[in-house]
């Protein structure tokens, strides 16, 4: 196989090692320039749909319209990202590329030496070795001496005599027993005590029974103050950034001590005071990535947002709270622009009960 012919280039251009990676570098930064301006075109993208270009008007827009941009920019920006992961290692091998030195200059001329040095004189001839001599004969070993004897054990003294044993003075005899003295005669036994005989008292006649008191009122019902609204129909929510309010047109709809319902069927108010048992419950068709919450008095109830990580079509949280009297009460779903379809056909998409405890 041939190689391939390079092709002649005019004019012909010299560059560089490090003209090369600057303009490696330059690339570079004329991408990061442009994906820039795409992600700014996709802002402004977004402001058109939305109506908020300053001096330029358009028609509502639906959320159809909505939901379509939002897909086109995330494609894009989805896109971007991917390209911003090449740039990154173009960046790095490029930072990584090692310079190479440039060639080396020519060495200079050797200056003039000092004077010549000396031939040196030559190596005088080595000796030749003498003979070794013969080894001497080995001289006689001299003769081992006798062992000298060994001297004879002394007698043993005699032993002296063994003393007399002494004599075992002999045992004293034993004294005589005394005499047991005699046992007295037994005392008689005294005569039983007649029993007396047992009395039985008379009955007394019962005491004629005292009127009954007067019945105290009947103490007030805490819990008859509660309320269970629901909304089984279900129906397309449009949810803003701000929040949107959840509707609880019923069936079923149960109000009672002083619990109401405002004309829109989105926000409840408590007449009295107290503590009270919240809890609501949203089920949507789909999965989403909204954020839920109750609203006391158009403020958020701390404890009561739910903000999923992933898509959710199920929300359900509780809270315990104290209230003044006039109280209103709202459950909305925000977080993001988008749109959330509750589940119906009789089946609970939401709900919303109350509880008075104290």
């Amino acid at each position: 196989m041939s190689f391939p012919n390079i092709p002649n280039v005019t004019p012909t251009i010299n560059l560089t090692r490090d003209d090369a990676i600057n303009l490696l570098l330059s690339s570079i930064a004329f991408e990061e320039l442009g994906l820039s301006h795409i992600i700014n075109a996709e802002g402004e993208k977004i402001q058109y749909v939305l109506g908020t270009i300053p001096g330029l008007t358009r028609g509502t827009a639906t959320i159809a319209d909505v939901l379509a941009v939002d897909q086109s920019v995330k494609s894009v920006l989805d896109t971007t990202v991917k390209k911003e992961l090449l740039l990154q290692a173009k960046l790095e091998n490029v930072l990584a590329a090692p310079t190479l030195a440039g060639p080396t200059g020519s060495t200079g001329p050797t200056g003039p030496a000092g004077g010549p040095i000396g031939p040196t004189g030559a190596t005088g001839a080595t000796g030749a070795a003498g003979a070794t001599g013969a080894t001497g004969a080995a001289g006689t070993a001299g003769a081992t001496g006798a062992v000298g004897a060994t001297g004879a054990t002394g007698v043993a003294g005699l032993a002296g005599a063994t003393g007399a044993t002494g004599l075992v003075g002999a045992t004293g005899p034993a004294g005589a027993a005394g005499a047991v003295g005699p046992v007295g005669p037994a005392g008689g036994t005294g005569s039983i005590g007649v029993t007396g005989a047992t009395g039985t008292g008379v009955t007394g006649a019962t005491g004629v029974a005292g009127a009954t008191g007067v019945t105290g009122a009947t103490g007030i019902n805490i819990t008859a103050t509660n309320a269970f609204v629901a909304n089984t129909t279900g129906g397309l929510i449009t949810v803003l950034l701000g929040g949107t309010n959840v509707t609880f047109p019923g069936p079923p709809q149960t109000l009672s001590g002083g619990v109401t319902i405002n004309g829109t069927n989105d926000v409840l108010t408590l007449a009295n005071a107290g503590t009270y048992y919240i809890n609501y419950e949203l089920n949507t068709t789909v999965g989403l990535l909204l954020s839920s919450r109750l609203l006391i008095n158009g403020v958020q109830a701390p404890g009561s947002v739910l903000s999923p990580v992933i898509s959710l079509s199920s929300y359900n949280n509780t809270v315990i709270v104290n209230v003044a009297a006039a109280t209103t009460i709202s459950v909305q779903f925000f977080g993001a622009v988008g749109a959330a379809t509750l589940v119906g056909g009789g089946a609970t998409g939401a709900s919303l009960t109350i509880i008075r405890l104290n």
